[in-house]
């Protein structure tokens, strides 16, 4: 299993055509292959950063998907609308 952390901010005026946007990206990854979880968070003190956890199988999983045209369609538009490249990472259990 890994887990895929991924960073963005947003501000408040962008906040509500980000949101559908990250709910549609999550609806997609969830049929994927090898996902098996994930979750939105926001920051307490700063409310203007988002913070995604995925769940995968394995680092494959997650880079097929990475990789796939349809999410990467849908990242060129969150990336358009915040302005900066998604920020994303990698992490093993253990």
């Amino acid at each position: 299993m890994i887990k895929i952390i991924i960073k963005r901010r947003v501000s408040k005026d962008k906040e509500g055509e980000l949101l559908p946007l990250l709910v549609k990206l999550r609806a997609l990854a969830t049929a994927q292959p090898g996902y098996v979880s994930g979750e939105t968070l926001r920051n307490v003190d700063d409310p203007e950063e988002f913070l995604v956890i995925s769940t995968w199988q394995s680092l494959d999983h997650w880079k097929a998907w990475l990789q796939s045209k349809q999410r990467a369609e849908l990242q060129d538009q969150i990336d358009k609308l915040l302005g900066e490249k998604t920020q994303y990472a990698a992490y093993l259990y253990g």
